[in-house]
């Protein structure tokens, strides 16, 4: 069967690398016999998890023993946490993700709770050694350079400190800009597929979510620029954007929901006073109509996430406003983010570096945004207390607005008894008097 990248000529221009690239090809079973008893393996993350060298991997398994497997949060399978695998694989979660959520709660699997922004500094100071990383890349340019294309995160740290690099090759990567780019001479092995890349679809936005998006929405002002995550009250964010103009990006993930406010021209990012003119990201997750429009195109500009994620470099965005989510506030305001009592959810992810990056902005506005209850309006998400083991991802002292279905609470520079007062106020109704108790019984009010 011929390559599908027949078609590259080796002209003088490209002759020098070709060659090299020719030579590396193989399959993924020859590939991942790299990998032996004891290594460390990183995973690209996201929408561009390699899924063929994964499988290969984890068939490669009961040959093997101890084997690290690291990354954030993955799109894909992750059959390497099952429980027949234990003892050929170890997963280590910077982000706790729906498909290892179970074996890390469960014991077979650890997690590392830290800043996106600092995952990067793990890997380059040796912290954390590296000895195979398994990316997805597009085809070679001209030059011989591969983009890392929906996700350069911390993909593109991992592969310059691995021992051994093996990249899936796809011609259906977008071919993404900025500083999202390996030469084929720095990959060892390559595996040329024709997948689909994974994608994170929309679900449908709640009219919960809505009120949340609304409330949100009069907080930004024209000229902003935003840091957006994933789900449903981030999309309902960018639905009441529609009227406002001259927003800018600086985040560390896009999702679908910026395409049309990019193409009606409210996301301009004319008014940036860092990169102007440029949407600033690390990864996206979305479905084949956001990576066509990134595909070649030079509004989005990729950075690794050590520096999307910096604070100090986000902080010299003017208006930087930073929405992030939370399981549950306090009435102190403490936020948890990624736990549930004892059981991990999720991780710290970017909100920190945002939330304090907005913080340090001139004009910038850190938010925290839940729904105010959860299963049917029977749990409190604004709470007295925060549930015994669960971790404050945000503190007391960085948190500034915190946003529900009934309104917006400014903390910051507030005492506790007004801290109270503005909470209770954007609580249920049904759990304001339990809340008014507990906080009268602690003196606080």
């Amino acid at each position: 069967m011929p390559s599908p990248y027949s078609e590259i000529r080796a002209s003088s221009r490209v002759a020098s690398w070709l060659e090299n690239y020719r030579r590396k090809r193989c399959s993924a079973e020859a590939a991942l016999q790299t990998i032996q008893s004891g290594h460390t393996v990183y995973i690209h993350p996201g929408c561009a998890e390699p899924e063929q060298l994964v499988r290969a991997m984890v068939q490669h398994g009961p040959e093997l023993k101890n084997i690290k497997v690291i990354h954030l949060l993955t799109a894909g399978n992750a059959d390497y946490v099952r429980a027949d695998m234990k003892e050929s694989f170890r997963h280590v979660a910077f982000f706790a993700g729906a498909n290892v959520r179970s074996a890390i709660n469960e014991g077979r699997a650890d997690f590392i709770p830290i800043f996106l922004g600092e995952v990067d500094a793990l890997m380059s100071t040796g912290a954390i050694p590296i000895d195979v990383a398994l990316i997805h890349v597009s085809p070679p340019d001209e030059h011989g350079f591969c983009s890392f294309g929906v996700g350069v995160d911390t993909t593109k740290t991992a592969a310059e400190c691995a021992k051994v690099v093996i990249a899936q090759v796809n011609p259906k990567m977008p071919r993404t800009l900025g500083d999202s780019f390996i030469h084929v001479n720095k990959i060892d092995h390559i595996v040329e597929v024709e997948d689909d890349i994974l994608e994170h679809k929309q679900g449908e936005i709640s009219e919960l979510a809505n009120r949340i998006g609304r409330n949100i929405a009069e907080l930004i002002e024209d000229g902003s620029t935003l840091q957006l995550g994933i789900g449903e009250i981030p999309d309902a964010v960018l639905y009441y954007l529609k009227e406002k103009k001259d927003l800018g990006i600086h985040t560390e993930m896009v999702s679908d929901g910026v395409v049309e406010l990019l193409e009606h021209g409210v996301i301009n990012n004319e008014k940036k006073t860092l990169h102007p003119g440029k949407v600033i990201l690390g990864f996206v997750l979305g479905t084949r109509r956001l990576y066509d429009f990134i595909d070649n195109n030079p509004v989005f500009e990729f950075h690794p996430s050590q520096y999307t994620n910096d604070p100090f470099i986000i902080s010299r965005n003017d208006k930087q406003v930073a929405i992030n989510s939370a399981l549950e506030v306090d009435l102190t305001g403490q936020v948890c983010a990624d736990s549930i009592g004892y059981n991990f959810y999720s991780g710290i992810g970017g909100q920190v570096d945002f939330i304090r990056g907005a913080a340090r902005s001139k004009g910038g506005k850190p938010i925290i945004a839940l729904p105010s209850t959860a299963k049917n309006d029977t749990i409190t998400r604004i709470v007295p207390h925060l549930k015994e083991g669960a971790g404050v991802v945000t503190s007391r002292g960085d948190v500034h607005y915190v946003v529900t279905e009934y309104g917006v609470a400014y903390l910051h520079g507030k005492t506790i008894r007004e801290r109270c007062q503005a909470l209770i106020k954007i609580a249920h109704p049904n759990f304001r008097d339990d809340l008014t108790k507990f906080a009268r019984e602690r003196k606080w009010l």
